[in-house]
Order: structure tokens, then sequence, then C-alpha cells
């Protein structure tokens, strides 16, 4: 097992990408933190299938984008475990509008859970990293903060944010032993892309956009996150690894 008794927290893990990566780390041999903001029963239900596969977990309550609660998420991981060797920075959502008519709430909601959440829980994580001289941070951007898109340009403004925070991290905490690094991400099958893969027209047009033709499921993004957070990386620093079906070479 590649991330033994390592303690990994993933922010927004009680579904979709965060859900996948949170257990494929728990196959691998790594405690969890499972991050939620509404959806209780969901994060439980990841909780007990880490649990089944041999792994310690548990479910921390608190939105990201509020300093106070990120601090408690990162917190209540190293109380639990004693340590934090591996962030994720998954959390997010989406408040679609044509920027004419996008509002300033809508604007700021997206930015703040998708860019300040993982600028809060990464300074929380790297004060405990820095004590331990060891660390990885992995934030998760899309294709969208790479190439743009119609109608989510606060989505698109966020995620290209992170790749530039990224390298930044990694410039400041290398010197600590920490990888800091940046998966970007196309179209995963997951409740938030279920209009783009059910909508005939939708589908056509992005399968256009994806080299191998398909949409991504867990199995095929979960491995890259593993590799990022185990000690085979310990040399990659500052990168952005792309694992999006070729969408971003269109």
């Amino acid at each position: 097992m590649r991330l033994k008794d390592k303690v990994a927290l993933v922010t927004g893990s009680s579904r979709g990408v965060g859900r996948a990566v949170a257990l494929r780390f728990a196959k691998e041999g790594a405690r969890i933190v499972v991050n939620y903001t509404s959806n209780e029963k969901a994060a439980n239900e990841v909780v007990d299938e880490a649990k089944s596969m041999g792994s310690e977990a548990i479910a921390v309550k608190a939105d990201v984008a509020q300093k106070s609660e990120a601090e408690h998420l990162v917190q209540s991981g190293i109380d639990t475990f004693g340590s934090l060797d591996i962030l994720v920075n998954n959390a997010g959502f989406t408040r679609p509008a044509m920027m004419i008519k996008m509002t300033e709430e809508q604007w700021d909601q997206v930015v703040d859970i998708h860019l300040k959440g993982a600028f809060l829980c990464s300074q929380a994580a790297g004060r405990q990293m820095k004590e331990q001289n060891s660390g990885r941070i992995i934030n998760v951007m899309s294709v969208a903060g790479l190439v743009g898109t119609v109608g989510q340009i606060n989505y698109s403004a966020a995620k290209g944010g992170i790749l530039s925070m990224t390298k930044s991290i990694a410039r400041e905490l290398a010197r600590y032993n920490i990888c800091s690094n940046v998966i970007s991400l196309g179209i995963v099958a997951t409740d938030m892309t279920e209009k783009i893969r059910s909508d005939e027209k939708l589908k056509e047009i992005y399968m256009n956009r994806i080299l191998l033709k398909r949409f991504a499921e867990a199995d095929d993004i979960s491995p890259a996150f593993v590799f990022l957070a185990s000690d085979e990386s310990s040399y990659i620093t500052g990168q952005l690894l792309c694992v999006d079906g070729g969408y971003g070479m269109i």
C-alpha cells in the first residue's frame, strides 16, 4: 500500500471526485478526513466504506471558505490522527451565468469556495506540514481554468488562479520538504456534470473536444492523486498534471 499510515484530508469528499479520491487513498492505506458542508449522511457513508477497507476515517463538517471552519477542519484531522501528511483541495460547486448577467454574489460564492477555500486550507495545513518537515498539497483545477468556458467565468477564473497559487505554495514551502502540485481534470462522471453527459447536444460538443472520446470515471483520475500523494513523487513540485483525456490539448 503506497499511502500506508499517512493522514489525508480531502475537501468536498462526500461525493464526486473528492469521494473517489478519498476512497482510493483509503484503499492505499491512508487514514482519511472526509469533509462535507451539508450532506452528513453521504459523508458518513464514505467513512463507513473507508473503514470497510481497513482504514481509519472521520467526517468533519466545514465550509472551507470560512477561515475558522477551514482551520477547524485541519485541526480535527491532526487531533484525531496526530499528523497531516496529505491535503487535497477539491471542494467546489458552480453558479453558472453569462458574464454580462452574472451577479456579484455568484462571482463571490464560486471564487470563495474554489480559490479562497484552497488557500485557507493550504495555509492551515502548511503550518502543520512545516513542523513535520514533510507534506503533500494537491490542488484540483479544471480544464476550464486553462481554456475558459462560456457561462462560467467565475469558475474558470477561480480554477486558473489555483494554478498560479499552487506554484507560489511550491516555492514557499519547498524548503520544508513540502510538495505542492495541481491536477487539472476534464469531464468526470459526477453529479456536477450530469447535464453535460445526459444532454445529447452538449455531450456531442464536449466529445468533440476530448481526444480519448469518453468521459472520465473515478478509476481514470484517482491513480494520479495517489501518485502525487505518495513518496514516488518526492522530487515533483509546482507542476500541473492534466488528467483530462486530452481535452486541454484542443
